[in-house]
């Protein structure tokens, strides 16, 4: 029995329990298949990669700093997207993107820390 490409449709010549005729029609398959559960993956991944690079943009002095929120927003910053949240014994809550994190302070400020 003559098995066919489930992506272009071709013969498939080779081992017995090949699927696709090519690695180019497994990948575009695949990618097809996954395009739309992935993309949202993507477009959260991507979010928080730019909130961690502009936390990590600021200098930490002894594993610290404090900015204005005005200075995020204007790096881009993108308060609803984070990784976790740390609250401490006192009921203090701190936002992470991985192992940067920042705490609203008065006034608009926030404290940036970095975890060790």
């Amino acid at each position: 029995m003559e098995k066919k490409c489930p992506e272009c449709g071709e013969k498939i010549i080779g081992r017995v329990d090949k699927k696709f005729c090519s690695d180019y029609c497994r990948n575009a398959y695949n990618n097809r298949l996954n395009k739309d559960s992935k993309n949202l993956i993507r477009n959260i991944n991507n979010r928080l990669r730019k909130n961690y690079r502009i936390l990590e943009s600021f200098t930490l002095q002894n594993g610290k700093t404090k900015t204005t929120k005005t200075k995020l927003l204007d790096k881009g910053f993108d308060f609803e997207y984070f990784t976790h949240l740390y609250t401490t014994q006192k009921g203090t809550v701190y936002f992470f993107v991985y192992d940067l994190g920042y705490l609203p302070l008065d006034n608009d400020y926030y404290m940036i820390v970095k975890r060790e």
